[in-house]
């Protein structure tokens, strides 16, 4: 597999850290990060929207003192894979399917990697969509951890019928690649100071995380699109009503969540068979990117669960 552009400086993770080129069965060019090292296993990162396999490395090296190797991946359309939107900065995608095109594509490339085994999943926000969809699909994994799932998107419940409306509306009238009001195509670590900040309560890391931008903005991304709204919309609410996969799994989630439905996630929980609700005291939706505390209790939680289950 051909080797892809990496910004190791950024990613600040374990050593031998590389990316590589893959292919997605509808052609879509996709960067994936290996960071091999590890005796216990693999965590598969599925990463949020807007972000970027460089954002994982510190994520990499917590698994790496725990005996875990990792992988993460650029979703189609963000970070340095292929972009779909004649906008680069939009968030596009043209059916949420497609992004199990990208796993699907992570999942053949394993067996030529030989990475150690067994796997693991560590998926956030807009990763955690993801996640569920392949589990209930039978993704063969051991364990599943996840923080921030978006299995809803935080929209005040006045405006969520308006917010349907405009989606599908912007849809059908063949606007769906204009942005989301209220976004642009900025990214939003660029132009979001750390006060006004969701993401976490951590200054240095915010602003760790905004240096990835600052000095590649190739890396960033802007607001979604009306289109990739709809679509997503419409996973989350397949997802409220499907069963719960029969994998053991965690769930971390900030007491300061204002990223996604903290009653969705509550809900789905509670009907997860070896499944656990961990919620986090002091944290926004990026439990990983928090305080060393709050992380360090992170890692501990999902090794432990991995562990269980080797």
């Amino acid at each position: 597999m051909p080797e892809a552009p990496f910004f190791a400086d950024l990613a600040d993770g374990p050593e031998g850290g590389h990316a590589i080129w893959l292919t997605a069965a509808d052609g879509v060019r996709l960067r994936v990060a290996v960071w091999p090292q590890g005796s216990k296993g693999t965590v598969l990162i599925l990463t949020g929207r807007t972000e970027c396999v460089e954002k994982y490395g510190r994520t990499a090296a917590d698994l790496a003192r725990r005996g875990y190797a990792s992988l993460a991946i650029d979703w189609r359309g963000q970070g340095l894979s292929d972009r779909l939107a004649a906008m680069p900065m939009a968030g596009h995608v043209a059916r949420f399917s497609d992004y199990q095109r990208d796993l699907d594509a992570v999942r053949v490339a394993l067996d030529s990697l030989h990475l150690p085994q067994p796997l693991f999943l560590l998926a956030h926000s807009m990763g955690g969509t993801i996640a569920l969809r392949a589990l209930i699909d039978g993704f063969p994994v051991r364990a599943a951890a996840f923080t921030g799932p978006m299995w809803g998107i935080h929209i005040a419940p006045t405006l969520r019928p308006l917010a349907w409306a405009i989606a599908t509306g912007a849809r059908a009238a063949g606007r769906g690649l204009s942005l989301v009001p209220g976004t642009g195509p900025d990214c939003h670590l660029v132009v979001t100071p750390f006060e006004r900040n969701l993401l976490t309560t951590d200054a240095d890391m915010y602003g760790w995380m905004k240096s990835h931008v600052l000095r590649h903005p190739e890396l960033g991304l802007g607001g979604p699109t009306l289109h990739w709204l709809s679509e997503a919309l419409l996973e989350c609410r397949w997802l409220r009503a499907a069963p719960s996969p029969a994998v053991p799994a965690v769930v971390l989630l900030g007491s300061e969540e204002k990223i996604v439905t903290v009653k969705d996630v509550c809900r789905r929980m509670k009907r997860w068979p070896g499944g656990t609700l961990d919620l986090v005291p002091k944290a926004a939706h990026e439990v990983l990117m928090e305080t060393p505390a709050i992380r360090a209790r992170a890692f501990d939680r999902i090794a432990a669960l991995f562990d269980a289950q080797r």
